[in-house]
């Protein structure tokens, strides 16, 4: 595939995109993904929305209660897009990773982050040194913007030549700071090719090291073209809410690229859990809610207490939804959820439905501009009513940084999203389960090896598997089966330990919410564990 000119100086992310032959099949046949040669997708959400709709109009709220328009967020983006390529000497091309609450202020460092042509590498404010680290190695990083307090662990990072900025703070370069002092000046956004790399997303892999998904200007905007537009239909009044930060493709997509190319608002949330969410959404009258099946579950039990009465849409991702608490949040708000799988390598939701057309049990057809199927382990389709591997494709495929499992998840031109699904006669596809090792939990994925690794560096530890376990409120949990060294105690102390020691190391949503001892772990003749087997146990 020809890619257009780009406008990157540091060509890094280029350099580095899989083989031509190794991408998937890319679809365009809606007229309004055939976007131009050259595109700035923070350009096209914050000043064309301007043009579009006027920069009165509001567009993120915060908990403590600010209101920002449009137009006061374009000032504070083009205020830091300034400091990033004057001050900081970013140049098009490179890479800035983004640390923080989600907040206003991270989104517009985002914004800003697209408008000057850099890549965005957006991290959860929860994650350990150690991850940091390695994600600043996959991407070579060079520049942070990261909120104040959340800065301590970034630094104990100690990444080579990375430029740390600060925002939020009293330092005297603390960005908001340098960014108040840039002057009013509007910033010309930087002539990006629609397939220049915008962002690089990190998703777990099952072999524990991260990979780093890389999305073009045109990829984040067709995400918004596609699902939002055609599936959820936001309003220009509405007010978005939800609990994935934006670190997280699904946040990112649902509380600022969905609303802001609709014109709508945001409500951004620092702490956004369901007792969290339940009050915010009486507070600031939310109509469309982003979060995932735990979340919906959970707030069942607390609704009586709080008016919900202006939600009009609510979508789940990040697992499966159960038919039953589909029906449940029916029965008590007279809302249907859209339900919705997507991945990181896809950037968001290509499977789903709304309204009449929703099925309880089953996740929906392709949204318009995709294709799904199922196939076996050589890639050909199995009959309908059989299980086997899904297979997507449309606008935006996987293209992971410099990584041989391309070739895994590519195939034929199919990007296999590691799920077992169940096409219907009639084209409707229902879930059945994870095809490979990772766990989620509440909407987060859990790479099982990667929590052993951490486990296994604690003196105590002699072996250590993870499997998840079927669990009612959160779909799975992570469960360890700990092997412990010759004089080491077994009991609920040891357990706690081991899980603190893996809080150190890794974000918290990634401990194990149970440890078993065992006096061996199930292996083959040769040595291989035996993973089922404890599944089996679960």
């Amino acid at each position: 595939m020809e890619l257009t000119p780009s406008a990157h100086l540091d060509t890094f992310t280029r350099d580095r995109l899989p083989p031509a032959g190794q991408w998937p099949k890319l679809l365009f046949e809606l007229p309004e993904l055939r976007y131009p040669d050259r595109l700035n997708c923070g350009e096209e959400l914050l000043d064309r929305t301007i043009e579009r709709f006027g920069a009165d109009r509001p567009v993120f709220r915060s908990g403590a209660g600010e209101v920002w328009s449009y137009g006061h967020l374009r000032e504070r983006v083009d205020r830091i897009a300034h400091v990033l390529t004057t001050e900081l000497g970013v140049v098009p091309g490179n890479r800035v990773l983004l640390r923080g609450p989600t907040t206003p202020h991270l989104a517009a460092c985002w914004l800003a982050v697209m408008k000057a042509g850099a890549v965005a590498v957006t991290v959860l404010a929860q994650h350990r040194a150690g991850e940091l680290a390695t994600v600043c190695e996959i991407a070579s990083v060079g520049h942070a913007l990261c909120d104040v307090r959340t800065v301590d662990e970034l630094v104990k990072a100690e990444v080579p030549g990375l430029r740390i900025t600060t925002y939020g703070g009293d330092a005297p370069d603390d960005l908001l700071g340098l960014a108040a002092a840039a002057g009013p000046e509007p910033y010309e956004p930087v002539r990006t090719a629609a397939d220049d790399v915008a962002l690089i997303a990190f998703t777990s892999g099952t072999t524990g090291r991260p990979k780093g998904c890389m999305h073009f200007h045109r990829d984040v905007l067709a995400i918004a073209d596609t699902f939002s537009a055609h599936v959820l239909r936001p309003e220009p009044d509405d007010v978005f809410a939800g609990s994935p930060p934006l670190g997280f493709t699904f946040g990112l997509g649902g509380l600022v690229v969905f609303p802001m190319r609709a014109g709508a608002c945001a409500l951004l949330l620092e702490q956004a859990g369901p007792g969290q969410l339940l009050p915010a959404i009486a507070e600031h009258r939310v109509s469309v809610l982003f979060t995932a099946p735990t979340a919906y579950r959970v707030m069942l039990d607390q609704f009586d207490s709080h008016d919900t009465r202006s939600l009009r849409r609510c979508v789940s991702a990040g697992e499966n939804l159960p038919a039953a608490t589909w029906q449940a949040w029916l029965e008590r708000t007279g809302l249907r959820i859209i339900n919705g799988i997507g991945a990181t390598e896809l950037l968001h939701i290509f499977i789903s439905a709304a309204d009449g057309a929703i099925r309880p049990g089953t996740t929906g057809v392709p949204v318009p501009g995709w294709q799904a199927r199922v196939v076996d382990g050589e890639g050909r389709p199995v009959p309908d009513g059989e299980p086997g591997l899904l297979a997507v494709r449309g606008p935006v495929g996987c293209r992971y940084l410099a990584d041989p499992r391309q070739t895994q998840y590519v195939r034929d031109g199919w990007n296999l999203t590691g799920d077992t699904y169940v096409r219907e006669p009639d084209g409707w596809f229902r879930y059945v389960a994870r095809a490979d090792d990772m766990i989620i939990s509440a909407g987060y994925n859990i790479a099982g090896p990667e929590v052993e690794d951490a486990l296994l560096h604690h003196p105590d530890v002699a072996e250590a598997a993870v499997v998840g376990r079927p669990d009612e409120l959160r779909g799975q949990i992570a469960v360890a089966y700990v092997v412990l060294r010759e004089g080491a105690a077994t009991g609920e102390a040891t357990a706690d330990a081991l899980r603190d020691f893996v809080k150190e190391r890794l974000t918290p949503f990634k401990c194990p919410r149970e440890i078993v001892f065992l006096d061996a772990l199930p292996r083959t003749p040769t040595g291989k564990l035996q993973r089922y087997r404890l599944r089996a146990l679960e």
